[in-house]
């Protein structure tokens, strides 16, 4: 009997756990949650609702329930030391301790890391503690930046030029901005080309990469907007994307693996977790984004809903060490994700209303966020609310079924109807024709 512990209560830890439920091993499942989202409480053993933050909490918790391995699914966690909590009572977790998770909590880490390293994909970059040298960079590089605050923000610390900021003027009040809020920040050549996301499962030494999926980060259709946690997602069937070439994903999968190593010189242990670099391929190649320290929400319910080798079997290999000895297999499925979401989301969402679900016919690809039942109705709790997956032979079919099932849930909701589209996947090949 196998006794595992999810840490997290969104869409991305019900994707988890389903995973893990499928497994033809005799297993528990536990959850320290967040909310008391209706998916967990189906599928776990036991599920208690405190803050995930607290190691102690979480140390005491898995002691109780004598936990075999954990897994981390959200970034606070790991920034706050769980994941080394947990190791320090030799329960094995899938997620990074604090120093090697500063790969996502630290912007000025990573790109430092790359640059020390001499990891391809690193565009040029200057840190920052205080105005001095801020106006002469940008200077340097024109029209073309980003200003990212160096820390954890919730997704809402990076304004790009040309979307959030709109002259330099503007650019050095939000550098401001954040050194009154007491945060370094990081500076850098604005990336014109195709995001994509790359996850890897990495167990210090070895890594095994995930098919490449695309997020829309964006809250309306065509990519307009603000930015959210994600909309929606899409994967193709040979586990590429239409508007990359090969070279693209082998050089993402060498700089998640040269990461993988250079963390392991730089601390003298290894990652071991997801490892999820957001790449754009641009007309100098690819180029690193950022790094995230766990599964994507919702990138997570593209590649755990077609993973077609045990989910424990990758969990104990990645604890052990040996995920080398696991020849670890997808179905050659496309996937497309949708999010329905509250209206008035991200900025103002409506919070307490209720969520009917009952037309949706095929329930088995459908994942609950920021939601609870109460009283026997599905109540919204402010954030992401509910995200469906369809799957095809094509991203086309895969989109008219998620389209089709997240078009019957029913409330004040909206979802971004474009996402895995035939048109909107032709404005990205069009992109990518036009910048080479």
């Amino acid at each position: 009997m196998v006794r595992i512990l999810v840490i997290g209560s969104g869409a991305r830890e019900h994707a988890i756990v389903k995973a893990l439920s499928q497994s033809k091993r005799a297993k528990k499942i536990y959850c320290l949650a967040s909310n008391h989202n209706p998916g967990l409480i189906n599928i776990c053993e036991d599920i208690k609702i405190d803050n995930i933050n607290d190691p102690d909490l979480v140390k005491n918790y898995a002691k109780k329930h004598e936990i075999d391995f954990a897994i981390i699914g959200p970034e606070n966690p790991l920034f706050n030391g769980v994941a080394d909590a947990l190791w320090d009572i030799e329960v094995g977790t899938i997620g990074p301790k604090k120093n090697l998770a500063q790969i996502e909590t630290s912007k000025s880490f990573t790109r430092n890391l790359l640059k020390e390293y001499k990891i391809p994909g690193c565009p040029k970059y200057k840190t920052f503690k205080d105005m001095d040298g801020v106006e002469e960079f940008l200077s340097l590089l024109g029209e073309d930046y980003v200003v990212k605050y160096d820390g954890l923000a919730g997704g809402k610390g990076v304004k790009v030029s040309g979307d959030h900021l709109h002259s330099h003027k503007e650019a050095i009040l939000y550098c401001k901005e954040l050194i009154a809020k007491g945060g370094p920040f990081v500076i850098e050549r604005k990336l014109v080309g195709e995001e994509f996301s790359l996850m890897s499962f990495c167990d210090g030494q070895n890594l095994s990469h995930m098919p490449v999926v695309q997020d829309h980060k964006r809250a309306y259709e065509n990519d307009t907007g603000p930015n959210t946690g994600g909309m929606g997602t899409y994967s193709d069937s040979d586990h590429k994307l239409p508007f990359l070439e090969d070279s693209h994903i082998k050089l993402a999968q060498k700089i998640n693996e040269q990461t993988a190593k250079a963390l392991n010189q730089k601390f003298g242990e290894g990652y071991k977790g997801i490892l999820y670099g957001g790449f754009i391929a641009t007309n100098a190649g690819v180029q690193l984004i950022e790094y995230n320290a766990r599964f994507g929400d919702p990138e997570a319910m593209n590649v755990l809903s077609i993973l077609d080798t045990d989910f424990i079997d990758i969990c104990e290999s990645i604890v052990a060490g040996n995920l080398n000895m696991l020849d670890i297999v997808f179905k050659n499925l496309a996937t497309v994700c949708k999010y329905a979401v509250p209206d008035g989301y991200p900025d103002n969402p409506i919070k307490g209303e209720e969520v009917d679900i009952s037309n949706v016919k095929n329930k088995d690809l459908m994942f609950y966020a920021s939601v609870e039942r109460k009283k026997e109705k599905l109540i919204q709790i402010g954030s992401r609310t509910i995200a469906i997956v369809g799957h095809g032979d094509s991203i086309w079919e895969a989109e008219q079924i998620a389209e089709k099932n997240i078009s019957k849930v029913k409330g004040p909701l909206f979802h971004r109807k474009d996402i895995g589209t035939t048109e909107l996947i032709q404005k990205k090949l069009n992109h990518m024709l036009s910048i080479k």
